[in-house]
């Protein structure tokens, strides 16, 4: 699949703009809460469906206290704490809290990245790009609401930092939600990232790649809703696990950056905490290595590739088993592309005592592939969460 390049998504959901602070009118259609910037030109009396109404009341401006973040938030993304915040790289990383009141603050300082802010269950805004800010969702029922932040797209190039929650004048945080029991990882390229999934043509120019990509709603973080599961989604656009998208990029790919919690630092190394330890792990990697013909530049064979590929699956589970419990389940996906090289794959750990690794053949038939540049789409999400769903229940699994 083609490398990413600048994603970023808006849906009919949409309440801001860029870091401009003007409201967008067209929210008020959609029962919305109103976001807008603690430092800039407040709305003007604009409703939402349901009578919420901006007013120019400025919330407080206080910070949250500097060690504070995780204890407001449960999160199960690779982040890193650093001084008052935390920072991550990976696509659909998501937090989750709880106040009390009617409105919240949310802490931002991401440039590059994308974010839905849902209050209740609801979708109240989404964020483009939004810079170093405070955005306020104000004009909630007063009383006891869940907040969650979701970053929305990759961008592996740049550092995002979430700074916590503030609560509204009179208001107060809570104690953020229990973590699920349930945990499931998400490991793949574009097709995992959810690249272009909220397009309904195959050709997109850059801006509406970037206004047609959504993590939050691929087939990983749908599946792992409707289980009830924490999940990550550690995909990264045009990497294979040995030859990325049409050969590019050959001194790197999936693996270099598998460990790390910040992308784009040489080095990094995210450190699991002990509550990580996924019950699932599903990889889904193989269309950047197999969907164009070797080149001629390449130092590959089409079958030194099979064969490069297939050592390398097998250690990186190796490296997985490692990580994980014993019990962890790995599902290796297949597609019509590479399907006869995970069956190897598979065979092969099974064949040295490991019957926790298993296959799952993806059924293409009803997929549209209507995403950009032929990616999956919204409806091939769908589908593809659902065939998920149904293969794990017919796994053995300890949750």
């Amino acid at each position: 699949m083609r490398p990413v390049q600048v994603i970023s998504a808006l849906t009919a959901l949409v309440v801001v703009g860029v870091v401009a602070t003007t409201f967008n009118a067209s929210a008020a259609a959609h029962g919305c809460a109103v976001a807008y910037e603690s430092s800039s030109q407040w709305p003007n009396g604009v409703t939402c469906t349901g009578g919420v109404t901006a007013t120019p009341t400025v919330p407080s401006s206080s910070s949250p206290t500097p060690t504070g973040v995780l204890s407001q938030v449960q999160t199960a993304g690779r982040v890193k704490v650093a001084n008052d915040a935390v920072q991550y790289s990976w696509p659909g990383v998501y937090f989750e809290g709880r106040f009390r009141g009617t409105g919240v603050g949310l802490v931002l300082n991401d440039s590059a990245s994308d974010y839905d802010i849902q209050v209740d269950g609801a979708t109240v805004a989404t964020l483009v790009k939004p810079g170093r800010t405070t955005r306020w969702i104000t004009n909630l029922p007063n009383g006891e609401h869940s907040v969650r932040l979701v970053k929305r797209n990759d961008s592996p190039w740049a550092t995002s930092a979430f700074g916590g929650l503030v609560a509204a004048p009179g208001g107060s945080i809570l104690s953020p939600p229990a973590a699920r029991r349930r945990q499931i990882e998400f490991i793949g390229d574009s097709l995992t990232v959810g690249y272009g999934n909220l397009s309904t043509t195959r050709t997109c120019t850059g801006d509406q790649l970037a206004l047609r990509t959504n993590t939050d709603v691929s087939y990983g973080a749908l599946a792992a809703r409707h289980l009830d599961a924490d999940y990550q989604v550690n995909a990264y656009s045009g990497l294979g696990m040995v030859r990325n998208y049409n050969g590019g990029s050959p001194s790197v790919n999936y693996r270099t950056y598998y460990d790390r919690a910040l992308l784009n630092v040489n080095g990094d190394v995210w450190q699991k905490p002990a509550t990580w330890q996924p019950q699932v792990v599903v990889i889904h990697l193989g269309t950047n290595d197999f969907s164009t013909p070797v080149n001629g530049s390449e130092q590959w064979t089409p079958d030194s590739l099979a064969a490069a590929y297939r050592a390398a699956y097998i250690a990186f589970i190796g490296k997985l088993r490692a990580r994980y419990d014993p019990t962890t389940m790995i599902v290796v996906a297949g597609t019509k592309l590479f399907g006869d090289q995970t069956r190897q794959v598979v065979q092969a750990v099974n064949s040295r005592g490991d019957s926790r690794v298993r296959h799952w053949q993806l059924d293409e038939a009803g997929l549209d592939l209507r995403g950009c540049d032929w990616h999956y789409s919204a409806h091939d999400d769908q589908l593809i969460a659902t065939q998920l769903g149904t293969f794990l229940g017919t796994l053995p699994l300890t949750w």
